[in-house]
């Protein structure tokens, strides 16, 4: 048995209690499949090409493998991500974006701006920082 998101979690106690449809709210929806310390910097890194479970974890090495492994399936399953095996010897895993989550590339982008005016508000320069295209 698959564990259920943040996002089924609260999908099935709106369905399943009637008072409950009154906080159905997008702000959290947002918050359930988006949110925590790991799932943006996921996907800023997929946003361009598909991606590997090695070179994500070279990407972004203070995250554990648990949790990498976590995220990446709690955002599959709320559609944000897909995952494609590779028939090959050694099996290739990559992860790519849905459409789906391609619509969260405006966000991604107001906030890598954000970011960037952020590190350089006392008119000091970025510390060396990935852009992505599409800017």
């Amino acid at each position: 048995m698959s564990k259920l998101t943040k996002q089924q979690h609260a999908e099935a106690y709106w369905s399943a209690n009637s008072t409950a449809r009154n906080i159905t709210c997008p702000v959290r929806t947002t918050l359930n499949v988006l949110g925590g310390k790991w799932k943006l910097l996921i996907l800023s890194y997929l946003l361009d090409e598909p991606r590997r479970y090695g070179e994500l974890r070279r990407l972004m090495p203070e995250i554990t493998e648990k949790m990498l492994i976590q995220e990446l399936r709690d955002l599959e399953t709320d559609g944000i991500v897909a995952r494609t095996v590779h028939q090959t010897v050694p099996p290739r895993v990559d992860y790519s974006i849905t459409e789906q989550g391609q619509r969260v590339r405006p966000v991604l982008m107001e906030l890598l701006g954000w970011g960037m005016q952020y590190l350089t508000r006392n008119g000091d320069d970025c510390p060396a920082a990935p852009v992505k295209s599409g800017e």
